[in-house]
């Protein structure tokens, strides 16, 4: 953020107090509030689309979002003379969720069911994105899996990272060809319903935050406060789920406890449909975290591969019996999950 993009705030109907720098954006005390300008690098259609989801979030009252504050004429998107855009928004100032306090998770769990409450628009709402497709995204993920393993096998002298990386790549990219098809022949008998993937309610689309993370739930001097929408898209919603349960999980070993909690939590405030229980199922099942780290390691240089790495993946390879029963008892077991037979 410079100082060129700091003088496109005279351009809004606001007196500021006081700027500060302040996670790559610029923190404002204004005679509104507390405000934050940050680089903005999507449409204008996308961004009037995100900002009527907020408005609707907002009046529904369930759960304190950020929202766009509109320059003197009435534009939600200003830009330097470069053509950078950039977005005014309200903020909190307060804390992230914490990962180490169980309570708050639950909470974040909660809290995301009520969003999920008033995140449907119209289907006849203008520029509507197009729907997220899982098994096109795990195609791409699962072509790129195949060209690593092959630069591998033909790879000659290897690190230690890639010697372990190699090891345990078959296992994993046959989990993850295994999953795409099953998820293929699940949604392929959805599609006459569906409509190519997207998440029908009668008249009206689901949306999603898309990055439901514990980085964008505050804590402040006025409740939960949930930010950055910039990635919203037209998607079951139990994708928000998938993240924050997939996050939390990894950093417990796949708590069998936990995730019990996480998921009664949820469906107290919002009951899980089969259908979304399934999908919920297939996106836990993807070895997601192990594309990250052959993504990471595939697009960046090679010369030296960080200590990090390799305690990602040993953590990883670690974990995957943990997660292989969490994925029995919870989603296999009827016994465990009576409400798998509920429509």
């Amino acid at each position: 953020m410079n100082d060129r993009a700091a003088e496109l705030l005279e351009q809004y109907e606001i007196e500021v107090l006081r700027t500060r720098k302040g996670r790559g954006a610029i923190v404002c005390d204004t005679d509104r509030g507390c405000l934050i300008f940050r680089e903005y690098s999507g449409s204008p259609d996308r961004i009037v689309l995100q900002d009527r989801l907020l408005r609707q979030i907002a009046d529904a009252g369930a759960v304190l979002v950020e929202s766009i504050i509109p320059d003197r004429e009435g534009s939600l998107l200003v830009k330097d003379t470069d053509g950078t855009g950039y977005v005014l928004k309200t903020w909190q100032e307060g804390r992230e969720c914490s990962v180490h306090d169980r309570g708050e998770c639950v909470e974040a769990v909660r809290l995301l069911a009520r969003l999920h409450g008033s995140m449907e628009l119209p289907a006849d709402t203008p520029n509507l994105p197009v729907a997220f497709s899982p098994e096109k995204e795990y195609d791409k993920h699962n072509k790129e899996l195949k060209r690593v393993r092959k630069y591998l096998q033909q790879k000659g002298q290897k690190s230690w990272f890639e010697t372990s990386l190699r090891k345990s790549f078959d296992s994993f990219l046959e989990q993850a060809l295994a999953v795409t098809e099953q998820w293929r022949e699940y949604s392929q008998s959805f599609q006459a319903e569906a409509g190519q993937g997207a998440v029908r309610k009668a008249d009206r689309i689901a949306f999603c935050h898309g990055d439901y993370q514990y980085h964008n739930i505050l804590q402040g001097t006025n409740g939960w406060f949930v930010v950055n929408f910039e990635k919203c898209m037209c998607d079951d919603p139990i994708r928000d789920l998938y993240l924050l349960l997939r996050k939390l999980l990894e950093k417990s070993n796949w708590s069998l406890a936990l995730g019990e909690e996480l998921l009664s939590a949820y469906e107290r405030e919002r009951p899980i449909s089969v259908r979304s229980w399934i999908d919920l199922y297939y996106r836990l099942a993807y070895p997601e975290k192990f594309w990250k780290i052959v993504n990471f390691y595939y697009n960046s240089g090679k010369a030296w591969i960080p200590g990090k790495n390799q305690e990602k993946l040993e953590r990883v390879i670690a974990q995957e019996k943990e997660k292989q029963r969490f994925l029995d008892e919870i989603f296999r077991n009827v016994e465990v999950r009576k409400n798998f037979s509920r429509l």
